[in-house]
C-alpha cells in the first residue's frame, strides 16, 4: 500500500462548496511536493467549525484507488 502525507487547511466556506456539490473533488500538493487530487467526501469525518486543518495520511493500493485516511494532528 502506498501513502501520500498532506498539510490541509480549508476554510469552512471551501468544504461547503464540496458538500453541496459545486465540486466533489479537493486538489492538493503533498509534503513531498506531488500533486493529488481526491474525493472531498472522504473529509467529511474531520470537518470542524474551522473547516478541515491539520496533517492527513492518505493509502492508496498500488492502481491508486484509495484505501484509508488518517489524520496525524490537527490544525
Amino acid at each position: 500500500m502506498q501513502k501520500i502525507t498532506l498539510n490541509l487547511k480549508i476554510s469552512p466556506d471551501e468544504y461547503l462548496k464540496l458538500y453541496q456539490g459545486s465540486a466533489n473533488s479537493v486538489t492538493a500538493t503533498a509534503i513531498d511536493g506531488r500533486s493529488v487530487r481526491f474525493p472531498a467526501k472522504i473529509l467529511k469525518p474531520y470537518v470542524t467549525l474551522q473547516g478541515i486543518r491539520g496533517v492527513f495520511v492518505i493509502y492508496f493500493d498500488d492502481q491508486g484507488k484509495f484505501q484509508s485516511i488518517e489524520q496525524l494532528r490537527p490544525g
